[in-house]
């Protein structure tokens, strides 16, 4: 096995470490993500769709392809990548993005979240202009989307600079609460409990994007709890 195969390795184990605290309490998820080491650890729905570019300051996890060869069951993003292996409940999704379409009403970036499979799901919407179908949450359950975003703003005014996307999940509550750039106040709200645990990964609706620095701490899903 070659060297990078072996950093490779040993960042994928480091960043899905996951411990039991000392009180007994649930094992935590931390993980982190910054693509140098390629994306082995990311499932896209499209792999034609994806790849690793190295750029002079960063490296990015790039989806260029607007419309992808994945046809979802309902309607719902063309353009998915999710982390491997993670399953979490509460947690703290952080991540950098930069839009990389040209500028028009549903310019946007996806977030996607307590997905169980490609017909359950929740996932943020970032879009240029607010409507009932941009810049809202979402769930998809066994139909097209629904929006179910208890408060959102007029859009998202994407440029050509990065920026930092944030969710916070509760699953005992169902509090959903997205954040861009501000880490203080959210952009987006909404409150559902359908999907208590699930994946969680980045995309687009068909559009294109540029991501890196991707960072997740929360509780690992338990499917068998202790009494």
């Amino acid at each position: 096995m070659s060297i990078l195969r072996l950093m490779a390795a040993a960042l994928f184990l480091m960043g899905m470490l996951a411990f039991c605290e000392a009180n007994g309490g649930p094992r935590r998820a931390h993980f982190k993500d910054d693509f140098r080491a390629g994306a082995d650890h990311w499932e896209p729905t499209d792999p034609g769709a994806w790849k690793v570019v190295k750029e002079r300051y960063r490296t990015v996890y790039r989806q260029d392809k607007k419309r992808s060869d994945y046809d979802p069951p309902h309607r719902s993003p063309y353009n998915i990548s999710l982390v491997k292996g993670l399953l979490v409940t509460d947690f703290v999704f952080t991540v950098d993005v930069l839009s990389t379409h040209e500028d028009y009403g549903h310019r946007d970036v996806c977030l996607f979240f307590g997905y169980q499979d490609a017909a359950h799901f929740y996932y943020v919407h970032l879009g240029k202009k607010a409507d009932d179908h941009a810049n809202q949450v979402f769930i998809v359950n066994g139909a097209d989307r629904i929006k179910i975003s208890t408060r959102t703003t007029e859009g998202t005014d994407w440029d050509d600079d990065w920026h930092t996307v944030r969710i916070r999940r509760s699953q005992q509550s169902g509090d959903i609460s997205v954040f861009f750039d501000d880490m203080k106040r959210p952009v987006m709200t909404a409150n559902d409990t359908t999907f208590r645990w699930g994946r969680v990964g980045v995309g687009s609706f068909d559009d294109t994007s540029d991501w890196t620095h991707a960072r997740i701490r929360g509780v690992l899903y338990d499917p068998a709890p202790a009494e």
